[in-house]
C-alpha cells in the first residue's frame, strides 16, 4: 500500500476501506500528488469534504476493462486530459510527434490517446451507460464552447457534445467541484444541475435558460468568419466572474449548449486551505521503477505565490482559464510550504522559482476588481498601464526577503512570467536592484516576444521601446551591483499581424543588439486565445479589424528561421525570405550584413571536410 497517497487500483482501494467509491477520477497524466497538478487539487479538496475518491490514471484506452477496475462509483466519473491539452502534449506546432511526456512514467510517449478526454468518456460509456460524468481541466475548459481546432483545420463543436459528458467544470473548479459534490450527493439528478457558476451544460430546451446572451449559432460560425469572431468576442467579454453574463449556443435548433458565469475567485485563507491539504508532494511510489515522472524535477522546489493574470496577451489561454483576477497565498502559507521544502532530502538549498503566471503579481489590479470585476473593454497593462492600476511590488519584495532568510536556503529564483512592463512602471526601483542581486544567477529570461509594435499590438504586447528600456536599467542596476548579467528574450514568429518585413525588422534586431536566440516559438494557434480567433479567421475579435495571417509552412518556416540567420541551416531561408522582400542589403561579407553572398562552408560551428571526388 502507498501509505498517504490516494489509491490507484482495487487493492490500494480496498486496504484503504473504500467498498464504493463516490468518484474515479480518469487523467491523463500518471498520479503525481503535488498542487501544481489540478487533479491532485481536486481530488485533496473533494476528499477534504468527506467524499472518497480514487484515481485512474493513464487507463488503456484500447481496452475497456481497464476503466472499470473500481467498479461503478457512487456520484460520478471525473474526467480530465491532465496539466496539458493532450494534442499539444503530442504534437508541435508544425504537426509533428514529441518524442517526450514529461507527464508519465520516464517520459514515455504514447499513455495517452489524442483528444483524451473524449476518449476516455466514449470508454466510461460503453460501460456506465447512465452513470454521471464530469470533465474538466485545461483541455475541457478551452474547448468549451464550438472552437477552432488546429490539428484538425475545422471548427468543432463544443466538447461537452463530442465527449458525451454530462456537466464541464471549467477554471481552477474547486468551488464549483464542491458545489456538483454535493448536489449529486443529495440525490439530484445530473441533467438538473445547471445553476452553478464555473460550469457548462447541455439542454434541449431553450425556454429554460435564463438572463443569457445568445451566441451566434454553430450552424452560422461554420459558415461565416466574421461570425465566428463575434462569438470570441462575447465569450471573452464573459470571463469575468462579477460582471459576466450567462451565455449560450445553438446547434441545428435542437441542442443547446450553456456556460454560466465564471467561479468567484477564491479568498487568501482559501487559496491558503486547498495548498494546505496533506499532498504527499511527489509521484506515486509505482513509477519509481520506471525513473518516477519528469514533471516533478522541475515543480518539486518552486513555490505557487498566485494564480490569474491580468496580462491580457492574446496568445495566452489565462483569460479563459483563470480569469484576470489575482489570487494570492498568504506569506505564512508559502513560508510553510517551504519549510517543509527544506527537510526534503533531496533538498540542496535552492528554491527553483516563486510564482504563478505571471511572478510579481499579488493582488487584483485595482481595488475595483475585488467587487465589480475586471473593466470588460479595457485592459490593464495594455497599450499602457491603466491610471487605475495599482503597481507595487513591496509584498512580494517582503515574501523573497523572507523566504532568502530561511535557515538552509541558499537562493530563491524568480522564474515564471516576469512582466517588465509592469516592473518599468513602478517608480520605485527597490525590487530591480534586489531581484538582480539575489534572485537571478547570470540570465534573466523575459518574454518581449517580437519588437514590431504592428505584431505586438495583435500580441496585446507592450511598444517595444518599454522592453529596450528595461534592458537598459537592467544593465545599469547590474553595472552598479558589479555583476554580469544578461536578459534573456522569449521571441515568437509568425503571430497573427507578422508579415515577412516584420520578421526581417526583428532578425535585424538581434543582430544589431547581438543576440543569438537558442529556442524560438513559432506561433502555436491552441484553442481558448484570442490570436486563435484571429489565426482562423484573419479578424482581431476585439476590434473585429482584419488582420493578416501567415498559413502558408514555407512561409511560416522563413519567419521562423530569421529569428536563428545565423544557424547555417537556415541559410536558404533567409536569403530567400531576405530577396523577396528585396532587402539584399542586409546580405554581404562582414560583420554589418545578416548573412553572406554564399552559403558557409560549416556545421554547428566547424569546417565541413571538402568532397574531393
Amino acid at each position: 500500500m502507498a501509505s498517504g497517497f490516494l489509491p490507484v487500483n482495487r487493492q490500494e482501494m480496498e486496504e484503504q476501506g473504500i467498498v464504493q467509491p463516490d468518484f474515479v477520477y480518469v487523467v491523463g497524466d500518471a498520479y503525481v500528488d503535488h498542487p501544481s497538478f489540478g487533479s491532485a487539487i481536486i481530488s485533496r479538496v473533494l476528499v477534504s469534504r468527506g467524499y472518497s475518491v480514487v484515481m485512474c490514471c493513464q487507463p488503456d484506452w484500447k481496452k475497456p476493462e481497464s476503466i472499470a477496475e473500481f467498479g461503478e462509483p457512487r456520484l460520478g466519473f471525473l474526467v480530465s486530459s491532465g496539466n496539458m491539452d493532450s494534442m499539444v502534449n503530442h504534437y508541435t506546432v508544425a504537426k509533428k510527434h514529441r518524442k517526450y511526456d514529461y507527464y508519465s512514467p520516464g517520459g514515455e510517449m504514447g499513455k495517452r490517446p489524442d483528444r483524451a478526454v473524449i476518449v476516455y468518456c466514449n470508454l466510461i460509456r460503453r460501460t456506465f451507460k447512465k452513470t454521471p460524468i464530469i470533465i474538466g481541466g485545461i483541455e475541457a475548459s478551452l474547448r468549451r464552447m464550438a472552437h477552432y481546432d488546429y490539428w484538425s483545420d475545422s471548427v468543432r463543436r463544443s466538447i461537452l457534445l463530442e465527449s458525451g459528458a454530462d456537466l464541464i467544470s471549467y477554471g481552477m473548479g474547486e468551488r464549483s467541484i464542491v458545489e456538483i459534490a454535493d448536489a449529486l450527493s443529495s440525490g439530484m439528478d445530473i441533467r438538473d444541475v445547471t445553476w452553478i457558476d464555473g460550469t457548462v451544460y447541455k439542454t434541449r430546451k431553450e425556454e429554460d435558460i435564463y438572463d443569457a446572451i445568445r451566441l451566434p449559432d454553430f450552424e452560422e460560425i461554420l459558415q461565416d468568419n466574421r461570425s465566428f469572431a463575434e462569438s470570441v468576442h462575447i465569450q471573452y467579454q464573459n470571463t469575468d466572474p462579477f460582471a459576466a453574463h450567462r451565455i449560450y449556443e445553438a446547434y441545428a435548433g435542437a441542442m443547446f449548449v450553456v456556460q454560466n458565469p465564471p467561479s468567484k475567485p477564491l479568498s487568501m485563507m482559501e487559496m491558503d486551505d486547498v495548498y494546505a491539504l496533506p499532498y504527499m508532494r511527489t509521484s506515486h511510489p509505482s513509477y519509481d521503477k520506471d525513473g518516477g515522472i519528469p514533471a516533478i524535477k522541475e515543480i518539486k522546489f518552486s513555490l505557487t505565490s498566485n494564480r490569474g493574470c491580468y496580462g491580457g496577451c492574446n496568445f495566452c489561454a489565462l483569460t479563459f482559464h483563470e480569469g484576470r483576477i489575482v489570487q494570492a497565498r498568504s506569506h505564512e502559507s508559502i513560508i510553510e510550504e517551504a519549510k517543509g521544502m527544506i527537510e526534503d532530502a533531496d533538498f540542496k538549498g535552492y528554491i527553483h522559482d516563486v510564482g504563478g503566471p505571471t511572478s510579481e503579481f499579488r493582488r487584483p489590479a485595482c481595488d475595483k476588481q475585488l467587487t465589480k470585476g475586471a473593466c470588460v473593454n479595457r485592459q490593464c497593462l495594455f497599450p499602457k498601464p491603466c491610471p487605475n492600476l495599482v503597481v507595487d511590488h513591496s509584498d512580494y519584495l517582503k515574501l523573497l526577503r523572507k523566504l532568502r532568510d530561511l535557515p538552509g536556503v541558499k537562493k530563491v529564483f524568480v522564474r515564471s512570467g516576469f512582466r517588465f512592463d509592469y516592473l518599468m512602471a513602478d517608480k520605485n526601483k527597490e525590487f530591480l536592484y534586489e531581484l538582480c542581486k539575489y534572485h537571478v544567477s547570470g540570465q534573466l529570461r523575459v518574454a518581449p516576444e517580437h519588437v514590431s509594435d504592428a505584431v505586438l499590438k495583435e500580441m496585446g504586447k507592450p511598444s517595444a521601446s518599454v522592453y529596450d528600456a528595461f534592458v537598459k536599467e537592467f544593465e545599469k542596476v547590474n553595472k552598479k551591483i558589479g555583476m554580469e548579467q544578461y536578459v534573456v528574450p522569449y521571441l515568437m514568429s509568425s503571430h497573427p499581424g507578422s508579415t515577412m518585413k516584420e520578421a526581417i525588422e526583428l532578425a535585424v534586431y538581434l543582430h544589431d543588439h547581438r543576440l543569438n536566440p537558442e529556442q524560438v516559438q513559432d506561433f502555436y494557434p491552441t484553442p481558448g486565445t484570442v490570436s486563435t480567433c484571429m489565426y482562423y479567421t484573419g479578424i482581431d475579435p476585439l476590434t473585429m479589424n482584419k488582420v493578416y495571417v501567415e498559413r502558408n509552412p514555407h512561409e511560416k518556416a522563413k519567419q521562423r528561421a530569421l529569428l536563428q540567420y545565423r544557424d547555417p541551416k537556415n541559410y536558404d531561408l533567409v536569403k530567400e525570405a531576405l530577396m523577396q522582400e528585396n532587402r539584399v542589403d542586409l546580405i554581404g561579407n562582414g560583420p554589418k550584413y545578416l548573412i553572406p553572398p554564399k552559403k558557409p562552408f560549416w556545421k554547428k560551428g566547424k569546417p565541413a571536410r571538402k568532397n574531393n571526388k
